[in-house]
């Protein structure tokens, strides 16, 4: 795992030092907000000298950090969810995301007094963090009635289209994986892996290009989108042949061949009469074309042609202080230096 990892930061600071940077935009990081935020106040036990749980706060700003320094962006991009952002599709599908449990996975009960107590730290915490983003030199965004994937997948998709522009999304969610392609990559921040066309054949042993249709059969339990009963990847491979091949492979062409196999199998049985979950599936995952108004694709594109503010190291470590974040990050100069200083000199181009 450590040589893996070691290859990887390797080939992404070769790759840093090899291209030739023409503007800010030359390399994308585009992070999911509350993806990385509810994973590290999950995480992160740390408390300040008031005895206040800081890890939601702290969690975030090196989780960025790290793998601002990993990657070298020339440009940095944090997404979050706009109020309402669930609508469009629940509007589709009323048990969308319904399995969504109130309380949190918290892991060290001991540093809340109560759920509510833990409730209120998160949300005093995240509001925190939007007051660091402004002294940052990054892009933020929350639309309403926008979830976080879709204006993802837009700014990378269809904002930075041209062959010099890379985009690298940081998010545990797999359904970005369904974007990756030559120019856009995917970095796990718990599997300490950097998806890219090559590692999704090695690991999933189909092509890029149709890991969206194999979601669509195996449905997310996350967000309570039902797959089809005894279809998985195994299965997909074994019985499915045409699923394998290097292009783009539709639902039609996969009931087709259930339709006409020769040897029938349950796994056949199940594709070819799911038509309908199959298509209910692919509309509420697909983010190769997403389906948002066109004056919110408008705003979208607005805001990511706009200044870019510079790095505000004096109101960033007054909030430091007043937060008690030293016990945390104790040299926060260096810490910024090595971190948020490097997309100043992008700031401008």
């Amino acid at each position: 795992m450590k040589s893996r990892y070691f290859e990887l930061l390797r080939q992404v600071e070769q790759e840093r030092t090899t291209e030739q940077v023409t503007s800010r935009d030359s390399h994308i990081l585009i992070i999911d907000g509350l993806n990385t935020f509810i994973r590290v106040f999950s995480a992160v036990p740390a408390l300040n000298d008031d005895g206040d749980h800081i890890g939601g706060v702290t969690g975030f700003l090196r989780s960025v950090a790290s793998v601002i320094r990993q990657v070298k962006p020339t440009r940095c991009v944090v997404v979050f969810d706009g109020k309402g952002g669930s609508v469009r599709r629940r509007s589709i599908y009323s048990n969308y995301k319904a399995n969504r449990a109130v309380k949190t996975k918290f892991n060290r009960h001991e540093e809340f007094e109560s759920l509510e107590d833990e409730s209120a730290s998160m949300k005093r915490q995240f509001a925190r963090i939007i007051e660091y983003m402004h002294c940052l030199p990054v892009t933020m965004m929350a639309i309403d009635n926008i979830e976080a994937d879709d204006a993802i997948a837009y700014i990378a998709n269809e904002i930075y289209t041209k062959e010099n522009e890379r985009v690298t999304i940081v998010s545990t969610d797999r359904d970005f994986l369904q974007l990756v392609n030559h120019r856009i990559s995917v970095w796990s921040p718990v599997k300490k892996r950097l998806y890219n066309p090559a590692l999704m054949r090695e690991e999933f042993g189909f092509s890029e290009k149709n890991y969206l249709l194999y979601r669509t059969f195996i449905g997310d339990k996350s967000d309570n989108i039902p797959g089809l009963n005894g279809v998985g990847l195994k299965s997909l491979l074994k019985y499915f042949p045409v699923f394998t091949e290097d292009r783009e492979i539709t639902i039609d062409e996969m009931i087709s061949h259930a339709q006409e196999a020769e040897k029938k199998y349950k796994v056949h049985e199940q594709v070819a009469n799911n038509k309908e979950q199959l298509d209910l599936n692919h509309q509420l995952m697909q983010l190769k074309d997403v389906d948002i108004p066109g004056n919110t694709k408008l705003l979208i594109a607005d805001m990511m042609h706009r200044k870019v503010d510079r790095l505000n190291t004096y109101e960033l470590k007054k909030m430091f202080m007043a937060d008690k974040m030293y016990t945390v990050i104790k040299d926060v100069d260096g810490w910024l230096n090595g971190s948020f200083n490097t997309l100043n000199a992008y700031t401008s181009l």
